[in-house]
């Protein structure tokens, strides 16, 4: 009997799709615009760092939500261009230890995770994903942290809380991990959090 397709997956890599090539035309046309003498006003400055915040977005996105199907692998390169793009201007770093080529399902867990720590992180700090020969480990520190037990119970499928469209990656890991018949481990201290699946 053939697995129950992932629908989720399906539709954020449908609206990714649908909208990176748009997002693009529009950064190239603001580019065209620069080129051929048009002034480079506060207007312009803003719609060209916007299309750039969109275009970041809309490719992590992808990568987070989108399907991750077979042995399909995604290069080092591109996963470090959309987390620099993607913190681009903010006080938090991505650091990522891999080898050139990654499994894509992996990918998309460690982005999910990645996710789950940006809410634990809000006055910025270091994420590190690390790719080992068997498992991931992604590690965030911070001087300061905010992690919301009821939120973060949804990790095990444990969490009653409802959740907002913000925090629907805790649900998403929950999820991912079965798909991907993989246990996740959690460490919470002070000021780390520590994750390895």
């Amino acid at each position: 009997m053939p697995e129950t397709p992932d629908l989720t997956a399906l539709i954020g890599s449908r609206i990714c799709h649908d909208l990176i090539s748009p997002i693009g035309a529009i950064g190239n046309g603001v580019e065209l615009m620069v080129m051929e003498g048009a002034q480079n006003s506060p207007e312009m400055v803003l719609i060209a760092e916007s299309v750039a915040h969109a275009n970041a977005k809309i490719r992590f996105f992808r990568l987070a939500f989108g399907a991750a199907l077979g042995e399909y692998s995604v290069g080092r390169t591109e996963v470090m261009q959309v987390l620099s793009d993607t913190t681009r201007g903010t006080r938090l770093r991505i650091d990522l230890q891999s080898g050139a080529k990654m499994p894509r399902a992996s990918v998309k867990l460690a982005l999910l995770l990645v996710m789950c720590l940006e809410t634990a992180m809000p006055f910025g700090g270091l994420i590190e994903i690390t790719q080992g020969e068997d498992r991931w480990t992604i590690r965030g520190t911070a001087e300061r942290l905010r992690v919301d037990p009821a939120l973060w119970a949804h990790l095990s499928r444990t969490g009653t809380s409802d959740l907002t469209p913000a925090q629907v990656q805790f649900a998403l890991v929950y999820e991912e991990l079965g798909r991907q018949h993989r246990r996740l481990t959690t460490e919470i201290s002070g000021t780390e959090v520590r994750f390895a699946f």
